[in-house]
């Protein structure tokens, strides 16, 4: 990569074109792209002083700015250090209708301000490839390039830029410092590229010793991989090839498991209730001292009981400690965006709590039953899930997922007393009876579900609704274990590292 780099061998290709003829090309691919729907996510890398700007506003010159945006990336601000590694860029990802430049890459924190050691450089990549795969994977073409300039061409740099008082701002101690030990950083910088260069998205070092051939180059570069991208993408879409009929064997399925007779008195539910509201809310006080975020997730069955779980969960926690979105099919504007963007700028920073009344299970649930997503798609989803659900855990957060359960002649009973009952009409909609045609492929795909996403960081809870108090009871229990579970093992961990330390 960059130690062998040959600065007498660059790039020629693009020499004798014109920037702003290289600019009208990109133009054009912007509008197809944008008329078939794929994003472009363009990232522009490299040392500092290196010209990244210059670069930036040659791509970005002749496009309609309508549909482009530049996203700036420099060491992580307080809030974002608050959320994962990927938060923050998630919420800047290109919607379907855009080109996204992001000045600095994914990789920005992990070439500048990481500990530089072998095991977090493993994790902090792991977390942000699978990143890149997800978005490569649905259809978004992603362009890598970095800036690379020689230690005696990254100093004068610096100095044109201390000469200029309008250009002081752009030098940071990070220009210095890899001024100061270039070789060092250029060991590191290899390692690090060496470890995200993909074959589905492979960086591209790009020579900055001139300027304007560096910009040459990148928009040559970029029309190049669109071009070849559009070709892919539209052929993957067009395929006829057929994935084979999805089978997936389970055991034991889960639902098969569950004590539907199981119940409580409402004399012994009221019994327990408020103490059992009150530890819980007490925990998630806890949590928020030790900086610890809660992401529950509720899924289950039309009918069995979500929202009254929640709202008997919730009574005594702070209200502005948490927030609970209920989760419908997307909108306008998410269905432009990969589908798990709509829940990743939902979650929680530090300390908070996020209850979700519906979740990102959707994939794999509705839309897989109902056709609304493709084989392939969906299929993918159980470990994309996975993914994003341990790189909560990772950060240190919790992640809870509740799962209730009734049975047919149970929900028919709940659909038709929310018919009789004019105060509970709202609750009955015809995609709860479009679903209950279809109970055997929902309760197929749930047990699918429950089997392939049930892990040890993120564990399902699976709760026998059919007798509403113990459903409440139930979920009170699991939570407050559960983070009890969590503050003991973090208490441990603390004081393991104070001996170390010691």
């Amino acid at each position: 990569m960059l130690k062998d780099f040959k600065f007498d061998k660059v790039d020629q290709r693009y020499v004798n074109f014109k920037r702003s003829d290289l600019g009208e090309q990109l133009d054009r691919l912007q509008r197809i792209v944008q008329r078939l729907d794929i994003p472009v996510l363009i990232l522009v890398d490299g040392w500092e002083s290196s010209g990244k700007g210059f670069v930036i506003n040659d791509l970005t010159r002749e496009l309609d700015p309508r549909y482009v945006r530049v996203e700036v990336f420099e060491g992580a601000t307080e809030e974002e250090m608050r959320h994962t590694s990927v938060w923050r860029f998630w919420r800047k990802i290109p919607s379907r209708r855009e080109m996204v430049v992001y000045d600095r890459s994914f990789y920005y924190q992990v070439f500048n301000h990481d500990e530089r050691t072998d095991k977090k450089l493993a994790q902090r990549v792991q977390e942000l490839l699978a990143l890149e795969k997800m978005l490569v994977d649905d259809d978004t073409i992603v362009i890598k390039l970095f800036l690379n300039v020689t230690e005696e061409t990254q100093a004068n740099n610096i100095k044109q830029l201390e000469q200029s008082t309008r250009s002081q701002f752009l030098l940071s101690d990070e220009d210095y410092a890899q001024a100061k030990d270039y070789a060092s950083h250029q060991k590191w910088f290899d390692k690090v590229l060496k470890a995200t260069d993909l074959p589905y998205s492979p960086w591209h070092i790009i020579a900055a010793e001139d300027l304007k051939l560096a910009s040459k180059t990148a928009l040559g570069l970029t029309i190049e991989l669109i071009t070849a991208g559009i070709e892919q993408i539209t052929l993957r879409r067009t395929s006829q090839e057929d994935l084979p009929t999805h089978e997936y064997h389970i055991e034991q399925p889960k639902l098969d498991d569950v004590d539907l007779s199981l119940k409580l008195s409402e004399k012994e539910y009221d019994k327990d209730l408020e103490k059992l509201q009150k530890e819980a809310a007490n925990l998630v006080y806890e949590c928020y001292t030790h900086d610890i975020a809660i992401v529950l997730a509720f899924e289950g069955v039309d009918a069995a009981g979500k929202g009254g779980a929640i709202k008997r969960l919730t009574r005594h926690i702070d209200p502005r400690s948490y927030k609970i979105y209920g989760i419908n099919a997307p909108n306008q504007i998410e269905r432009l965006f990969h589908y798990l963007w709509r829940f990743q700028i939902e979650l929680p920073q530090d300390g908070d709590m996020v209850i979700f009344d519906r979740s990102w299970y959707g994939r794999v649930l509705v839309e897989r039953v109902e056709g609304l997503t493709p084989q392939r798609d969906w299929q993918r989803a159980y470990k994309e899930i996975n993914q994003m659900e341990k790189t909560l855990t990772d950060h240190g957060s919790v992640v809870m997922k509740f799962f209730l359960y009734i049975d047919e002649d149970e929900q028919a009973k709940r659909f038709q007393d929310r018919l009789n009952e004019p105060e509970k009409n709202y609750k009955i909609t015809t995609e709860d009876w479009r679903n209950r045609k279809k109970w055997d492929e929902y309760i197929l795909a749930m047990n699918e579900m429950l089997d392939r996403t049930h892990t040890e960081n993120a564990p399902w809870y699976i709760i026998s609704g059919q007798d509403k108090y113990h459903a409440r009871h139930q979920v009170l229990k699991y939570f407050i274990q559960h983070l009890k579970d969590t503050l003991a093992r973090n208490t441990q961990k603390a004081s393991k590292m104070k001996k170390n330390k010691e």
